[in-house]
């Protein structure tokens, strides 16, 4: 079975911002420029979308996304998605145990359940994240430039984490990013986005080696190696 989007518009009284459609078997990835609408995308998804702006969402077989039960996220910036004055065990809403195999799960020991967000790395931080996320049973994780914010041994790290989750956990992955580099590692199959438009969706490996679109093909020759960061 697949994740299918039959439908997604996002647009205010002037203008349809973002119309787009596409399915994935297990992992995508959404990569386009800054401003192409990734972010928008992501929050119409999420139903975090401001008041300014109005969505259609249309899923395939009846499939909710339910913050907190099927849908979960892990955000750019670790620093911001923790209350800094909260210790780690107290951001979860599960018991002792469990919240220490989530730890586990993610490669942190027991000790970091009694330790605050401010006595952690930003790769720490990042994998209290991913565990917290893990924690709902998600059928659809959404990656939100993840490792952006992180020391490049720590965005290895985490990457690896992440394809290593997949492989043992049963979600659906969506990975919004600008960086195919990094997208390459974790997803299947990609869409290229340009201006609230799907240009190309295909399999990862036949788009990068054999891109159809000029869009596409200056995409991937710039490499992408600029930082797109948002607190």
């Amino acid at each position: 079975m697949s994740f299918t989007c039959k439908e997604l518009k996002i647009y205010n009284k002037e203008n349809v911002l973002v119309d787009i459609s596409f399915s994935f078997q297990k992992t995508f990835a959404l990569i386009g420029e800054s401003g192409s609408g990734k972010s928008l995308t992501l929050k119409a998804l999420l139903g975090m979308l401001p008041k300014s702006l109005q969505s259609s969402l249309l899923l395939e077989n009846d499939f909710e996304l339910i913050v907190g039960k099927s849908i979960a996220l892990v955000p750019q910036n670790p620093f911001t998605a923790l209350s800094p004055l909260t210790k780690i065990k107290d951001q979860f809403f599960l018991s002792e145990l469990e919240i220490k195999r989530y730890l586990k799960m993610v490669g942190l020991e027991e000790s970091f359940y009694e330790r605050f967000p401010s006595e952690l790395s930003g790769g720490q931080l990042q994998r209290v994240v991913i565990a917290m996320a893990l924690s709902i049973k998600p059928k659809i994780l959404l990656l939100d430039e993840p490792t952006t914010a992180l020391d490049s041994k720590s965005k290895e790290e985490i990457i690896n984490l992440i394809a290593s989750l997949h492989v043992k956990e049963d979600f659906y992955l969506l990975f919004v990013t600008h960086d195919i580099e990094i997208a390459k590692e974790v997803c299947q199959e990609v869409g290229i986005l340009k201006d609230g438009r799907l240009v190309e969706i295909g399999v990862m490996r036949e788009v990068l080696e054999n891109p159809k679109e000029s869009y596409t093909k200056n995409l991937i020759n710039s490499g992408f190696k600029g930082r797109e960061f948002r607190v």
